[in-house]
């Protein structure tokens, strides 16, 4: 029997109503009635977006007809396996093996072209692999793609919502490719864009939303189908520092909500803010993996020092465990400790030169190559 409160709940055939606390009442699809043998024995996890509890962890549901709140057994959300995509003569990812955690945030990094946008494409069923596995939530993507899309929350690159309509009408009908009942879609449109802050603007058109707004609204849209699995293909790109640092808040709820994310960019900050690991890709290939302090220590080392204009001359290295580099005029020292670098620092007084910890762009640079240019 459920609390008075609840009123006159409806409830349609083959479901299964959980409560969560005494204030949130779950409701659970099951595909078939025989689905529903055993269930009391499992224990469903949630996590709450706005006003919505939504089951994000459980085991499968034994049933001979699979039903879209399946969990793959794997502590993986994304498998990939000698992962391939060519273009006639052109590979863009190139025999690649990887994972992503179930609630991970994993950073992809790369020069333009490294193969980053194409991976996620594959991921969310948009470019069929040309050979290798890729399993998303346990489902393969050249098998299951319907399941895997209703599993996906997409943001790409490109601000592609539709001019003709209003902030909240753009919400609703991307709701209806998974079939969210109109009353339901409204409350959960609603709750979402309070959650990107645009909550005053759902009768406003599309074009006269700022560019940080449209990307705030495509965030939104993204969780319409409340994914397991957000994928955002370079979210921040062209936005003021104030826009990005509001998108990242946004993120960073997502992340302790254990939603899965993959996120590609080219800002550096970005990827250490926001990532619990990285990978690192260029020509289809991966270079190096791992969490950002991780990576920063390992191909770097822990403090640099640059010194400007120093045309012609070359590095002097007054220690073993000192390594340089150098682009254009400048050079740069690497080593574990400031005191290793501090008396070449002196050596140098005429020249302008600036002493700080590494971070992931000496890496990027370090292994996609300095003198590049595209």
């Amino acid at each position: 029997m459920l609390p008075a409160k609840f009123g006159a709940a409806h409830f349609e055939p083959h479901q299964i109503v959980a409560m969560i606390g005494d204030s949130h009442l779950v409701r659970f699809r099951i595909a078939h009635p025989q689905c529903a043998v055993g269930v009391g024995n499992l224990v469903f996890h949630a996590r709450l977006i706005g006003n919505h509890i939504m089951p994000s962890g459980s085991a499968k549901i034994p049933c001979d007809m699979n039903s879209s709140e399946e969990v793959s057994a794997s502590p993986h959300a994304i498998e990939g396996s000698r992962v391939v995509k060519k273009y006639g003569d052109l590979t863009a990812v190139d025999e690649i093996d990887f994972t992503v955690n179930r609630g991970e945030a994993l950073g992809l990094l790369g020069p333009n072209g490294a193969g980053k946008s194409t991976l996620m494409r594959m991921i969310y069923c948009r470019t069929p692999l040309t050979s290798g596995a890729l399993l998303v939530e346990g489902w393969d993507v050249e098998q299951d793609q319907r399941k895997i899309k209703a599993l996906v929350g997409v943001v790409p690159q490109e601000n592609n919502l539709d001019p003709d309509l209003n902030v909240i009408e753009n919400l609703k009908v991307y709701a209806r490719y998974f079939r969210i009942p109109s009353q339901q879609a409204q409350t959960l449109a609603e709750d979402l864009l309070a959650f990107v802050n645009l909550g005053d603007k759902k009768q406003t058109g599309v074009e006269s939303l700022s560019g940080g707004m449209k990307r705030r609204l495509i965030v939104a849209r993204a969780l319409m189908n409340r994914p397991r699995v957000l994928v955002l293909d370079e979210p921040t790109t062209g936005l003021d520092p104030h826009v990005r640092h509001d998108l990242w808040d946004r993120l960073r709820e997502l992340r302790r909500r254990q939603i899965t994310i993959l996120l590609s960019t080219h800002y550096m900050e970005e990827a250490q803010e926001l990532c619990d690991r990285l990978i690192i890709m260029d020509q289809g290939q991966i270079l190096a993996s791992g969490k950002p302090q991780e990576l920063i220590r390992l191909n770097v080392s822990n403090f640099v020092l640059e010194i400007h204009e120093m045309d012609g001359r070359e590095p002097v290295v007054p220690h073993p465990e000192v390594n340089s580099e150098t682009h254009g005029t400048t050079h740069y020292y690497f080593a574990p400790s400031l005191e290793l670098l501090t008396p070449l620092m002196n050596q140098y007084p005429e020249h302008q030169s600036l002493l700080r910890p590494a971070n992931l762009e000496d890496v990027f640079l370090k292994l996609t190559g300095r003198n590049r240019l595209e």
